[in-house]
């Protein structure tokens, strides 16, 4: 296929070993840039019924940089099992501040909707109280069953959603309904039930509308950032949905590479022991992937933690100049227990987490401060050993510095192939992998313009190719002290003995 632009693909790992080992030279290695590195997409369903507009960002991409913006344009729900988004949202603005959260709506009001047959409903002081999650635009009004003319909102009555997630029926006195004792009220309300796996999956419709999991490769073009890190949480638990969500990882707008955070279905896996069946079973094995189980608590509300993932992640990049060269392993979650998706406790000892992290599964652990996120395996892991692709923190600087070098270096797309543009990416890629070395985020990282690399035919077609090297390093993930008896003190205390000396 014919490609227009820049790129970035990598080695494995062995194989730049045994061209180090073949020419007895050293392997050296690259670095990133600042960027929103940990930016996550976050996939579900959302109560746009409680917004002004609830037909506005459904099945679109919005940015939001706190917590009142990202309600006010989704609305807010404690009903988590109904309205993922929203244990995202109060996940990482409540409980880790991360910002931006790129969030995609799939609940649309004029599909995913029921009606709801009239019936009677008594006024008091003037209004209807109607627990239920009815679209306010939808609403019927009038005196009685029988009566054919319906009440005109905001002539008769008004609507609109109260601080308790209740729908109010407001009789204006002036008009029609005043002095109703009771009203008969008919209305449609949104139905999240009726999501399924493939409205999140999406896709582009013949019209060229998309959909779901289709609108990750818009971000980058709508809001100039690209996306770190891929999340759906109660639908990621899908085989097929995970599939998908790995193959949108590898190529956001076709180049860009990032990874996607799943979750093991603990209403199917109750038990640590049965996570790596399942795991191995549904396919979650790919180097873009962190695979998590269980589910995490903080006190009485119960989250995926794909979910505390991603805050763990936003906050440690935050730490760190917005560098991802860190594991989130050891990193502290803002959770009070471990459980299954009904609430069931989950308990896990040190050498029970560390089974699940040797399967590739990330977990969590109350060990030594408190719940913290246990693991520094992506979810290839057993069945590969390249450094690059098992450690999420490597998989991370990898993924990184592939996007960072396309977004710096687009402006060079098109320009003459002359040695001074040649030079000019060298030389600039190579004052920032530097910076990266000394900043300690990569502990070496070079750049080089090979000529086996670049053969006269690719030159005349246009096409260039920079080789760059980076290491960045590995989690200190096995530290141990060897302890001994040291018996020449015995010795000496013979000696002092026999020589007549005090002590």
């Amino acid at each position: 296929m014919a490609f227009h632009g820049i790129r970035a693909t990598e080695k494995s790992t062995d194989s730049l070993i045994s061209a180090m080992m073949a020419t007895g030279t050293s392997i050296v290695n690259r670095a990133a840039i600042q960027t929103t590195a940990a930016l996550p997409v976050v996939i579900g369903r959302a109560p746009v019924h409680l917004t002004e507009n609830p037909a506005t960002y459904v099945n679109k991409a919005v940015l939001c940089n706190n917590f009142d913006e990202a309600a006010a344009a989704l609305g807010y729900s404690d009903d988590w099992q109904n309205y993922e988004l929203c244990e995202a949202m109060f996940s990482e603005f409540k409980l880790y501040g991360a910002r931006p959260v790129v969030f995609i709506n799939v609940l649309d009001p004029a599909t995913h909707r029921t009606s709801v047959s009239g019936q009677s409903y008594d006024v008091k002081d003037n209004e209807v109280e109607i627990n239920d999650s009815a679209l306010l635009d939808s609403f019927i009004v009038k005196t009685n069953s029988y009566t054919t003319v319906a009440a005109v909102r905001n002539i008769d009555y008004t609507a609109a959603y109260n601080s308790e997630g209740k729908a109010v029926i407001s009789i204006i006195e002036e008009g029609n309904l005043a002095n109703a004792t009771s009203i008969y009220i008919s209305y449609t309300k949104i139905n999240p039930a009726a999501v399924t796996y493939t409205d999140v999956i999406g896709g582009v419709n013949s019209d060229g509308a998309v959909k779901g999991l289709e609108l990750i490769d818009m971000v980058y073009t709508q809001f100039g950032l690209v996306p770190g890190m891929i999340a759906a949480p109660g639908w990621s638990e899908n085989p097929t949905v995970a599939a998908v969500m790995k193959a949108k990882a590898e190529k956001v707008s076709t180049i860009f590479p990032c990874i996607a955070l799943v979750d093991i279905d603990t209403t199917q896996v109750k038990k640590y022991s049965d996570a790596y069946a399942w795991k191995s079973t549904n396919g979650y094995t790919a180097a873009n992937q962190i695979v998590c189980w269980p589910c995490v608590r903080n006190g009485d509300m119960i989250f995926h933690m794909s979910t505390h993932l991603l805050g763990v992640i936003a906050a440690m990049d935050a730490e760190n100049g917005d560098v991802p060269y860190m594991s989130p392993s050891n990193h502290t979650m803002q959770a009070t227990g471990l459980c299954l998706k009904d609430g069931t406790e989950v308990l896990l000892a040190v050498d029970q987490a560390n089974t699940l992290n040797y399967q590739g599964i990330v977990t969590g652990l109350n060990f030594s401060g408190g719940f913290k996120i246990w693991g520094n395996y992506t979810a290839i892991y057993p069945s590969s050993s390249d450094p690059k692709d098992i450690f999420i923190c490597c998989r991370r600087m990898f993924d990184w510095q592939r996007r960072t070098f396309i977004q710096n270096y687009w402006q060079y797309v098109d320009q003459p192939l002359i040695p001074r543009v040649v030079r000019s990416l060298v030389d600039n890629e190579r004052i920032r992998l530097n910076s990266l070395v000394a900043r300690g985020y990569l502990l070496a990282a070079d750049v080089q313009f090979y000529e086996d690399e670049n053969p006269l035919t690719d030159l005349l077609a246009g096409k260039l190719r920079l080789h760059v090297t980076m290491t960045p390093p590995v989690p200190a993930q096995e530290i141990e002290e060897v302890v001994e008896y040291d018996v020449s003190s015995y010795t000496n205390l013979l000696q002092s003995i026999s020589g007549g000396g005090e002590g």
